[in-house]
């Protein structure tokens, strides 16, 4: 699999993920299996948008840092925020959490953030701008993501939320711009720091990861230091070389839910360098698809196209209360293999995942009764008859996978195994 996997993250354009009516076209296949081979080796990928769309998440950085600049040294104590999992679709406005020394203005469409004296708050500027071009991003990316697993188009259309929304509707997916360590922000007391050998100090916070609960996250910073764990278990920084219109795109646990598993959810932490002679500290701007609340995740249109779905996925569960579940990660996915896709390496555009693997694995649906009766009885017969065997000197011919020939007193014997 190493042979066939890539060096590096890999970088698709937007535009050739961009679905269109008829065949889709060699461009758009190859972009659809390399994003997502590399959503399976490094849970991340880069996405290129185009030049003017560039222009627009550069300008939404610099907006950002003004923003950030002039807020006060420590927040109110209504500013401060309680990670409540009640509110994961109800955040709007300023919040700060001094313990990871992070602040963030999250924008929702269809709710109006106020100040603790009802006055408005003034925002980042082009956030509608930025939150539309993001959300149409992510859609087009899973729907790339439903079109390697042979869904049908736009499956997760019931799930999410209308475009445009409605009147009195409440946008469940989310913008927040985000700031990791001002320094004129009083925070990082529960800080791990670390100096490298180049002398650079580092800051991780004391959560060794976090996981979003979206279905798909694009993140755009003004300086590297996102790290998201590879299927390897290695911590790999994924906005290292990152172009002025590219951006990180990675999946989320509603994504992992709604698949039946087979989209693992990315670890990430974010690590901060050379904290004092950074005057605005590590700006970004970070988008989350997010399923609406009054839904379910089912795995309906997994089981449509064939794929094996685990006991753990078979019942539908609703999105809020998903949303405000714990999920231990150590319990969602195992890191150390492939636990999604699987790959075959495509040079001349087509595409060839091979799924069936997964799909006729016997582990990946529940077997009836009379079958799982049927099997344990063919294993016990088959070591008695071992047993019999090799306390008999008897030497087991195998014909095929359930019937052997017993050379029993020179005479062939079949056993149904």
């Amino acid at each position: 699999m190493a042979g066939n996997g890539l060096p590096s993250l890999a970088r698709v354009k937007l535009t050739d993920l961009a679905p269109a009516e008829g065949l889709p076209s060699d461009s758009y296949k190859l972009s659809v299996s390399t994003l997502s081979q590399s959503l399976a080796q490094y849970s991340a990928a880069i996405i290129q948008f185009p030049v003017s769309d560039g222009a627009l998440l550069r300008s939404g950085l610099d907006s950002a840092r003004l923003y950030f600049h002039q807020k006060a040294s420590y927040p109110a104590s209504d500013m401060v925020n309680t990670n409540d999992p009640r509110d994961w679709c109800k955040t709007s406005g300023y919040y700060a959490d001094p313990q990871l020394w992070l602040e963030t203005y999250d924008y929702r469409p269809g709710l109006t953030p106020l100040e603790p004296n009802n006055t408005m708050e003034f925002p980042p500027a082009g956030l509608p701008d930025i939150f539309s071009l993001l959300g149409k991003a992510a859609r087009d990316i899973l729907d790339a993501i439903s079109f390697y697993l042979n869904l049908r188009s736009s499956p997760f259309t019931k799930v999410l939320d209308n475009v445009p929304l409605r009147n009195g509707e409440i946008s469940s997916s989310v913008l927040s711009v985000c700031c990791h360590t001002r320094p004129s922000f009083q925070g990082a007391q529960h800080h791990n720091f670390t100096t490298q050998e180049d002398g650079q100090l580092v800051m991780f916070s004391d959560h060794e990861h976090q996981v979003d609960k979206s279905l798909i996250s694009l993140v755009k910073s003004d300086k590297a230091g996102l790290h998201i764990k590879d299927f390897q278990g290695r911590w790999v920084l994924v906005d290292e070389d990152l172009g002025p219109q590219e951006a990180i795109v990675y999946p989320g646990l509603a994504l992992y839910q709604a698949t039946a598993g087979y989209v693992n959810p990315a670890l990430q932490r974010t690590e901060t360098t050379n904290i004092q002679s950074n005057l605005f500290g590590q700006c970004s701007l970070a988008f989350k698809l997010m399923p609406k609340s009054m839904t379910s995740l089912s795995c309906s249109e997994m089981r449509d196209a064939g794929h094996g779905v685990e006991a753990q996925f078979q019942l539908p569960v609703p999105v809020d209360d998903f949303m405000q579940r714990s999920h231990p990660t150590d319990q969602l996915f195992n890191r150390q293999s492939f636990q999604s896709f699987n790959f075959h390496a495509t040079q001349e555009g087509s595409m060839k995942p091979l799924l069936r693997r997964r799909k006729n694995d016997s582990r990946s649906k529940p077997l009836p009764p009379s079958k799982r009766l049927r099997l344990e009885a063919q294993r016990v017969l088959k070591e008695r008859v071992q047993d019999i065997a090799d306390k008999k000197g008897i030497k087991l011919r195998p014909v095929n996978t359930r019937l052997i020939v017993i050379e029993l007193f020179g005479l062939p014997f079949l056993a149904d195994l």
